[in-house]
């Protein structure tokens, strides 16, 4: 018997659809739907939605905002034993953030071949020079986080059409 912790699929697709309730509220502010939630112990402590345009702060990704509001919880910069579900890969910025705060692990839906940091155009997540590593999980609940995106793409390009 292994000492591994078990995975069970059934949460990381519930806490995938807290995520994507994080990347609706984005869109229904005309943000990029991206959503996340942090989640320690089996309970949601941080979640969080882009509001880079609300913010007017490129930093303002779902997961750098969820990273600051689990710090507060916690009391600490370090979530060690914390995991954080995203609706999609993490950029590179997001994935640095990742590794300083030393994630176990993290779980992502949809891919993103442009900017992907998370194994689509690099993986720094995995990166043996850095001094952490994060397990990673991908595709949960793709399906849906995708269509949301392609959505909203297609809605920014439609609107830009008609302008």
């Amino acid at each position: 018997m292994s000492d591994d912790p078990i995975i069970d699929l059934q949460s990381d697709h519930y806490f995938m659809g807290e995520a994507l309730r994080q990347a609706v509220k984005a869109y229904e502010r005309e943000e990029v739907p991206i959503g996340a939630v942090i989640v320690r112990e089996g309970r949601i402590i941080a979640r969080a939605y882009n509001q880079v345009e609300l913010l007017k702060d490129a930093t303002a990704h779902a997961e750098m905002l969820a990273i600051t509001q689990a710090e507060g919880v916690i009391g600490d910069w370090r979530l060690t034993d914390c995991t954080l579900y995203v609706t999609k890969e993490p950029c590179p910025m997001c994935a640095g953030a990742i590794v300083h705060v030393r994630f176990p692990r993290v779980v992502f839906a949809a891919s993103d071949a442009k900017s992907g940091a998370a194994g689509s155009v690099m993986n720094l997540l995995q990166m043996p020079q850095l001094n952490h590593r994060s397990d990673i999980t991908h595709g949960v609940r793709e399906p849906e986080s995708r269509q949301l995106l392609q959505n909203f793409f297609a809605e920014k390009r439609a609107k830009k059409g008609a302008g």
